[in-house]
């Protein structure tokens, strides 16, 4: 997604170094990253949550985000998200539907089959309902009990495949 917030004026290009920026993607993967844990593995602990989010602090300082605005804890990273979504600093561009299309519907997605069509369906469903608008993606009742149904599949393969595949070699 790329970011155009509101302080920014149009046709401002994206910059990696941003502070906000850093900040805005940083708090997003502390919101996605435990959402598809969540789906996909098992539902994660409050404590859990929190030792990711003061964990992964470092990173975000590390690559530009202002150390006072980086959430320690999960309840700080939803609050910052719940308030920079409703400021509407946060905008979903020409250019970011352009790359949303091209990472949801690559070239070659036919190739890549179900994997394809599952990606699409958990990314798109798993956006907040206001971005999933302003990319102009549908979503239906349909669409949302596919979901229901792909993540259940999803979660039991992951409970069958063995450790030694599923985890990376450091993970285990």
């Amino acid at each position: 997604m790329t970011a155009a917030p509101a302080a920014y004026p149009a046709g401002t290009a994206y910059s990696a170094e941003d502070p906000q920026l850093v900040l805005w993607v940083h708090a997003t993967l502390l919101d996605s990253l435990p959402l598809a844990f969540d789906q996909l593995v098992r539902p994660l602990t409050r404590e859990e949550r929190d030792r990711y989010c003061e964990e992964s602090a470092a990173t975000a300082i590390a690559l530009g985000a202002s150390a006072p605005d980086v959430p320690r804890t999960y309840a700080g990273a939803d609050a910052y998200l719940t308030r920079t979504l409703s400021s509407g600093a946060i905008v979903v561009t020409n250019e970011a539907r352009v790359l949303a299309n091209a990472v949801l519907r690559p070239s070659l997605h036919i190739a890549a089959g179900p994997a394809a069509a599952w990606n699409q369906l958990l990314t798109i469903g798993w956006l907040p309902q206001e971005l999933r608008r302003q990319y102009g993606f549908s979503w239906s009742e349909d669409d949302e009990r596919r979901l229901v149904r792909v993540t259940r599949r999803l979660r039991r393969v992951r409970q069958l495949t063995p450790r030694r595949l599923a985890l990376w070699r450091k993970a285990r």
